[in-house]
């Protein structure tokens, strides 16, 4: 027997239409002494089972849902047929894209919440975000050894959401030894140096792969600038494609070094490439105050917002970035402009960039949606999946 949820009358119907994350609103009584992620069944205020999830009583996210299935047993064969079916679910796309690198589990959109798994060639990087992925990482790290026995694991659970869920932040190998320096992988015939220990997230960014490949389209015989470039894959894609000229801006030196890294591991022309250590807001300014403009400017820029509190501070953000870099394109150029921000929606997004042509007095023309790549799924319960939005747009 598990330890129960009771939740208040009427708060079932997002379990009925199979959301996998209950409230703390929502909850009437807890029923005997969960731990800290341990496997709760969930019921409504009538006493009837509705599903099983991880308990998390320091999270305003309370219970994560495992499975909607009574029958369902949270153990090792339940978290290796979930990596099973992630993987099986990504042989298409791996095909088609030579891909050895990707991501192979996407949390809720994959039915396994709170943990992330991307596949670096031979090596796994985890992430256990929630209480319950916590609480069962030995089953899911039992699970990935099960599906990939060969490869090397890597624990990368060393963000600041982890305290949300009362954990602290971990780092290091899980099984075999991680060799210094960078990996590399390969998707659409390119190949990408990846730091897995210091980089960003796991070490890439695999949700842009479709947009890399889409942004290369626009840039043959364009001079191009690509802002927050971190280690210079747009560029690749635009160099194989023909671009004139790539400028490549980053805060970061060390991502630049391996941006570099890129272009000669790709026998790409480095004279036709600069990197430029900067802030992207006072650089934008500062090329406009000279006169310096492109034919494309791409703009990928961190999450400018990770709660409700700062959606506004954030909005400010993306529009000052789009108007300056509107100001800087050639008349009938490019821009193609993203957000990683979960809690900005298309609609807003797309709201913030016609407001920013208007300040920068241009007109803009949106000629393409841009979407994440899809072995970061949207599952159809789960709308929260969606959260990379990008815009193509020609600027006259």
């Amino acid at each position: 027997m598990h330890p129960s949820i009771i939740l208040k009358p009427g708060r079932e119907k997002a379990l009925n239409r199979r959301h996998p994350w209950i409230f703390s609103m929502a909850i009437k009584k807890v029923s005997g002494k969960p731990e800290l992620g341990e496997t709760v069944d969930i019921l409504d205020h009538n006493g009837n089972w509705l599903a099983r999830g991880a308990y998390s009583p320091q999270s305003q996210i309370r219970v994560r849902i495992w499975s909607f299935d009574q029958q369902q047993n949270i153990d090792q064969a339940f978290f290796t047929a979930r990596v099973e079916q992630a993987f099986l679910s990504r042989q298409a796309l791996i095909k088609e894209q030579g891909l050895t690198g990707f991501r192979l589990i996407a949390a809720e959109s994959d039915y396994l919440p709170g943990v992330t798994v991307d596949h670096y060639d031979n090596t796994l990087v985890c992430q256990l975000l929630s209480a319950g992925a916590e609480y069962n990482r030995h089953l899911i790290i039992a699970a990935l050894e099960a599906v990939f026995p060969q490869h090397t694991i890597y624990d990368r659970s060393d963000v600041d959401v982890r305290k949300k869920e009362g954990l602290a932040k971990t780092q290091g190998e899980i099984k075999g030894v991680l060799e210094g320096g960078l990996s590399i992988i390969e998707e659409n015939g390119v190949k990408i140096l990846v730091d897995i220990k210091q980089g960003h997230k796991t070490g890439f960014y695999f949700d842009q792969r479709d947009n890399r490949r889409i942004a290369g389209e626009f840039c043959k015989d364009k001079t191009v600038l690509n802002c927050f470039s971190y280690t210079g894959t747009f560029g690749i894609y635009a160099l194989n494609n023909g671009a004139k000229h790539f400028t490549n801006v980053d805060l970061s030196q060390p991502a630049l070094d391996i941006a570099k890294q890129n272009i000669e591991l790709n026998n790409l022309d480095l004279s036709r490439v600069d990197f430029v250590q900067a802030d992207v807001f006072k650089l934008l300014r500062k090329y406009r105050e000279e006169g310096r403009t492109f034919d494309v400017i791409i703009l990928d820029p961190p999450k400018f917002a990770d709660n409700k509190a700062q959606l506004t501070g954030a909005c400010r953000g993306y529009k000052d970035i789009n108007m300056v870099a509107m100001q800087l394109l050639n008349p009938g150029g490019t821009l193609l402009t993203y957000s990683c921000s979960g809690l900005m929606s298309a609609d807003l997004f797309q709201k913030i960039v016609a407001d920013a042509a208007l300040d920068a007095r241009r007109d803009a023309q949106i000629i393409a949606r841009l979407s994440q790549a899809s072995d970061h799924p949207i599952a159809s319960t789960f709308p929260e999946g969606f959260y990379l939005k990008g815009l193509a747009l020609t600027v006259l």
